[in-house]
């Protein structure tokens, strides 16, 4: 697995109808796989998020929206960035992931990470939990998921899940890579460093680089190579001169990019590149989906990512 330039795809608020929403969905993996963008990413959410709009607004299911998109497209890796582990017990979500990777020809990813919109949980009826609990139910669901992805039939009895000889066939490849998401430098960290082929930084692009620091620290505590761990981080981007639906939420400060796609590109080669992470996975929030933007955005970034080692 490699995602060194990645779109996400965070919001379905495109002001039509709902027989126009995944039409566009469509259009943008279509325009982000033309524009030369390796990967691209839902939010596995029920509800929109706080930073992003009300919770009414429209949200697909995140693997039947990817279900979907594997048959648009030909080359994308396919993920979400990242499945809340408290939503889908860790069989079925084996079970999900692996059926993406047969319907997608093995353009499937394995996002995941410990689950955290309180209000999403408490409406539909999904335990919450503490921090804690999360994070272990976390762990307790990789050694199931991962077992399940490689053919293998894991009987694990643990503090949350429970299964017998699992069994999950068919399969289209003996190994499903696997992305954390976060930036928790003691469990998530840890978690990636133990179980993970890549690890999406959720940070302000100034703490990049001492992130980096700590998650070597964690490979060398394991005695893991940290080069078998590839990197990438999240960042909101703003193209000047474009007309934008919505302000981009001042949570998201330290993670907005805003300018022409030159200075944009300058940006996050400073910032991200230089500082060592592998690549970059951006969204266009603002915008909703106006045709030609991923375009835009893609032509700026893909030169950076082909040249960086």
């Amino acid at each position: 697995m490699t995602i060194r330039l990645g779109l996400q795809i965070p919001s379905f608020s495109y002001g039509t109808p709902v027989s126009e929403l995944f039409p566009a969905v469509k259009a943008q993996a279509e325009e982000a796989e033309a524009a030369g963008f390796d990967t691209v990413l839902v939010m596995d959410h029920f509800y929109q998020l706080p930073t992003l709009g009300e919770p009414d607004e429209p949200m697909l299911e995140a693997y039947t929206a990817l279900g979907a998109l594997a048959t648009t497209t030909e080359r994308l890796q396919l993920s979400t960035l990242v499945t809340g582990n408290t939503y889908r017990n860790p069989a079925l979500l084996a079970k999900a992931v692996t059926t993406l990777d047969v319907v997608s020809a093995g353009r499937a990813i394995l996002g995941i990470g410990a689950g955290w919109f309180e209000l999403e949980h408490r409406q539909l009826g999904f335990e919450f939990g503490t921090f804690t609990e999360r994070f272990e139910k976390l762990e307790e669901a990789l050694q199931i998921v991962i077992p399940m992805t490689h053919g293998e039939r894991p009987t694990f009895t643990g503090k949350w899940y429970h299964t017998e000889s699992a069994i999950n066939e068919p399969r289209y490849r003996e190994h499903i890579p696997v992305m954390l998401g976060g930036s928790g430098e003691k469990k998530t960290f840890r978690l990636a460093a133990r179980y993970a082929d890549h690890l999406n930084l959720i940070t302000p692009m100034d703490q990049l680089p001492h992130k980096l620091d700590v998650l070597r620290q964690r490979c060398a505590e394991i005695n893991r190579d940290p080069a078998t761990l590839e990197t990438s981080t999240l960042l909101t981007v703003v193209l000047e001169d474009h007309d934008t639906r919505r302000e981009v939420a001042e949570a998201v400060g330290g993670r907005a990019v805003r300018g022409t796609p030159e200075q944009i590109a300058e940006r996050i080669q400073r910032n991200v590149l230089d500082a060592g992470v592998d690549g970059v996975i951006v969204n266009l929030p603002t915008h909703g989906f106006t045709p030609g933007v991923v375009t835009k955005v893609g032509e700026a970034l893909r030169p950076l990512v082909e040249t960086h080692p």
